[in-house]
């Protein structure tokens, strides 16, 4: 039973002052609240469908990538999206090859040559390509006429005007002649992006990696700053955080703020090189994939995460600041963030053949005989350097991204990290799983395990798990976060959807009822269609699609949009908000927790970017309320004073909440 009372199910499409909730429409504010749209609530149960596919319909057909964001560039209220396929190619808008018109092309050729994709959602349940008219790949050179090459993306109102600016980050191609760089490209309110200054840290030509980008105003002075996990190659390179002066410059303070790492032996030296005690806590650069900013202590400052590939540390940056000072600290290791405590190597396939062919090396004793691969030289331990394999750094995870989420709902803001996993490496590789903050005085987090959590899968022999990419968010509205993994890159893997059960258990939702989506890499979650639930877009990789690892590839690398079909009976809440002077206007960081009528809290944030190499979800805050139909909402601001700001709200509503004003209910374009 659906019961509708009042004004019915409004939505916000935005106010006329503009800003990040967008521009248009009328609404209501102030005074009574409207009467809730209330339900007896939903939660999946195993043998109900809660997506659908509607890729055609909504117009993404031969849209390709792997690296996806929602956000609502244009600021009218709908959440449109940026689609990227892997790597830096310029042709966006070139010719496809000439074997595309006969389909004569060879499995795994492009028939587009098309690396980006900017997409407006233009409220009818389409998705336009805006991409060439918009500006966002103007190139500052010559060009071609054909795009600016990109590889990371982050948006914010960097300059405070009340529209979205884009970070397109760039890194140094390996062998080619760089003549772009990366850009900040300032929105002009149309639309449409101009390229900002010309003269600024965030412009790097030369030894650029960045691996992820997030927006953080970090010492919450109003103005937006930029955090640049890094690397270049796969080669580790120290991370750069970016002091933003609200005019769309930035300034590098890395090394001013505590941020500086060592170089790895063998890489170009930047102030130090690492021993193996420094690569052991965490002091060397990271190779970083992923990155993230979010407060993980609740003391209204954020922490800086760098995802680490190639097994060495994932870096944890505390923030702490003394009166207007802000610097960070490195507590990778003591957080529990920087590996697991899994140390037992002995069942490394290639170190029990090292062993086997070396029985008197230091810690051979006792190790077993390798099971399932040929030994009878050093070269088949294809994995194993036993001078360094044994160490803490070299025991770590492949980490592709971190998603920061609060999932058993107490407070504390708890990690999802994603990790490349194979079969042979043996325990002591991290798993993708989920780290749950302590909450004590000291971060700390705690890993139970997948076996504990229910985060498992079925695999088969020879297995590798691919997991690069991932969300958290309540895809059944019953206020609990649910998670996805994304696999891909090897035969067998796929998107992994797990329903939260409570009490920190999970259970896996059959491919029937979620989504099956095979290879699948990159992930964009939001309220595309504005029916009070979440949607999810994913992308695919086409990486080692030949021979056989390419058996149960996909066709190419068509993104695909899943509509939500279970939520939108249940009960819900969105807020859009928008910072005052003083916090930067996006509200990025703004912490949001909602007390339901039923008891149940829930603590939400305002995410400026974060993962693999630029993701992100629409800066609309999505909250499920299971069975209450109102809720308490207590905003806390991203300035000085961490001004807290509390209201009522009512389920079936999308607010939007102006720093120090009363909320505002804007009627749906859709009339709902």
């Amino acid at each position: 039973m659906r019961t509708i009372l009042g004004l019915g199910l409004v939505v916000l499409v935005g106010c006329s002052s503009g800003g990040s909730g967008g521009t248009g429409g009328g609404g209501t504010g102030g005074g009574a609240l409207p009467e809730a749209v209330c339900t007896p609530g939903t939660r999946w149960a195993s043998g109900t469908p809660a997506f659908e596919d509607l890729t055609a319909s909504v117009g993404l057909e031969g849209v390709q990538g792997t690296r996806i964001q929602a956000v609502d560039f244009d600021g009218d209220g709908w959440t449109d999206l940026l689609v990227r396929r892997g790597g830096a190619a310029v042709d966006d808008f070139g010719q496809v090859p000439a074997c595309c018109a006969d389909a004569s092309c060879a499995m795994g050729t492009s028939c587009t040559l098309r690396h980006t994709w900017l997409l407006r959602n233009d409220g009818t349940g389409k998705f336009v390509d805006v991409t060439e008219a918009s500006g966002i790949v103007a190139t500052r050179g010559d060009g071609g006429g054909k795009g600016r090459p990109n590889t990371v993306w982050a948006f914010a109102d960097v300059d405070n005007d009340g529209d979205l600016d884009a970070y397109s980050g760039l890194a140094e191609p390996a062998n080619a002649p760089q003549t772009e760089t990366s850009e900040l490209l300032l929105g002009n309110g149309d639309g449409t992006f101009a390229l900002g200054p010309a003269v600024t840290a965030l412009r790097i030509e030369k030894a650029d990696g960045p691996a992820a980008a997030a927006f953080v105003d970090y010492d919450r002075n109003g103005a937006i700053d930029l955090y640049l996990p890094q690397s270049l190659g796969n080669r580790p390179r120290q991370e750069r955080l970016l002091w933003g002066d609200q005019t769309g410059a930035f300034q590098d303070v890395t090394l001013s703020v505590g941020l500086a790492t060592k170089a790895w032996p063998g890489e170009p030296n930047h102030g130090g090189f690492a021993k193996v005690e420094d690569l052991d806590a965490a002091r060397g650069d990271a190779t970083a994939w992923g990155g993230a900013a979010c407060d993980l202590d609740g003391d209204g400052d954020a922490e800086l995460l760098a995802a680490s590939y190639g097994r060495s540390p994932n870096h944890l940056w505390h923030a702490e600041h003394t009166d207007d000072a802000w610097s960070f600290s490195n507590q990778s290791v003591e957080s529990g963030y920087a590996f697991d405590e899994r140390v037992d190597w002995s069942d490394n396939e290639s170190a029990r053949c090292w062993c086997k062919l070396h029985p008197t090396d230091e810690d051979c004793a006792g190790v077993p005989e390798p099971k399932f691969i040929p030994c009878t030289k050093d070269a088949d331990a294809f994995r194993w350097n036993h001078a360094f394999d044994r160490r803490p750094f070299r025991l770590g995870g492949n980490s592709g991204s971190t998603i920061c989420g609060d999932v058993d709902n107490d407070g504390d803001v708890d990690l999802l990290t994603s990790e490349i996993v194979h079969w042979d490496v043996g325990a002591s590789s991290d798993p993708s799983e989920l780290l749950f903050n302590d909450g004590g005085s000291k971060l700390h987090f705690s890993r139970p395990g997948n076996d504990a959590t229910g985060l498992v899968r079925e695999r088969d022999p020879g297995w590798n798990d691919g997991d690069i990419t991932g969300a958290l968010f309540d895809f059944d509205n019953d206020g609990l976060l649910d998670v996805v993994v994304n696999s891909t890159d090897y035969p067998g893997t796929r998107l992994w959807l797990y329903h939260n059960e409570g009490g920190g258990k999970f259970a896996p939702v059959p491919f029937a009822d979620g989504i099956d989506h095979r290879r699948s890499h990159g992930i964009a979650v939001a309220d595309f269609d504005r029916d009070g639930d979440l949607d999810v877009v994913v992308g695919a990789s086409m990486a080692r699609c030949g021979g056989n690892d390419g058996k149960d590839c996909n066709p190419d690398a068509q993104v695909r949009f899943f509509s939500n079909t279970l939520a939108s009976a249940g009960n819900w809440v969105q807020l859009a908000l928008e910072g005052a002077p003083g916090s930067n206007r996006a509200a990025i960081g703004a912490r949001v927790t909602v007390e339901a009528s039923d008891g149940q809290k829930q603590v939400r944030f305002v995410d400026g970017g974060h993962g693999h190499y630029g993701q992100q979800d629409d800066l609309v805050v999505h909250v499920g309320l299971g069975a209450a139909c109102q809720a308490k909402v207590t905003v806390r601001w991203p300035d000085r004073a961490l001004t807290e700001q509390s209201f009522e709200v009512v389920s079936g509503y999308r607010f939007r909440v102006v720093q120090g004003s009363e909320p505002v209910v804007v009627t749906s374009a859709r009339g709902r």
